[in-house]
């Protein structure tokens, strides 16, 4: 039977609770290396006529990610036949960490009712979360609301 004073006592004792408290460290790691990675969730939220334009409404959802100080979008309106109907470029950022905002762009001179889904084409401009511009995208998620038009990448 071991005592408190004998040689390596303490040792053995600082040891057991080194490995019981090892699993845990690695936990908070992993939570730490999701939150850094987490998507942008970039959601077509609403659409509706204004004039002869679609304005269409987006949701940025930046709860779990870094911020953004820059990010514009390179939109692609395809009708219901899936034929590129109109291109636009949109500047959603400044995104702040741990933020949702909606933001509104108008489709020039194209119908919500010829709308059939929403393009993400690509990401112009990138500053903030990512290192680099060609790793933005894929950095986002996209989804709709709406259930006839849908907002893919």
């Amino acid at each position: 039977m071991s005592t408190w004073n004998e040689p390596g006592f303490a040792a053995g004792s600082v040891f057991a609770c080194l490995a019981l408290l090892l699993p845990f460290s690695g936990m908070a790691l992993a939570q730490d290396n999701a939150s850094a990675s987490s998507p942008l969730r970039i959601e077509l939220n609403k659409i509706e006529a204004s004039g002869e334009n679609c304005r269409t409404y987006f949701l940025i959802d930046n709860q779990k990610g870094e911020g953004w100080k820059s990010l514009k979008l390179d939109l692609f309106a395809l009708d219901t036949d899936g034929v590129a109907a109109k291109r636009l470029a949109v500047e959603v950022g400044p995104v702040p960490r741990r933020k949702t905002l909606i933001k509104l762009f108008d489709f020039p001179g194209l119908t919500c009712s010829r709308f059939g889904r929403v393009l993400l084409n690509d990401v112009l401009t990138c500053e903030g979360a990512t290192s680099a511009r060609e790793e933005c995208l894929s950095g986002i998620e996209t989804a709709s609301k709406i259930d006839a038009v849908s907002f893919v990448k």
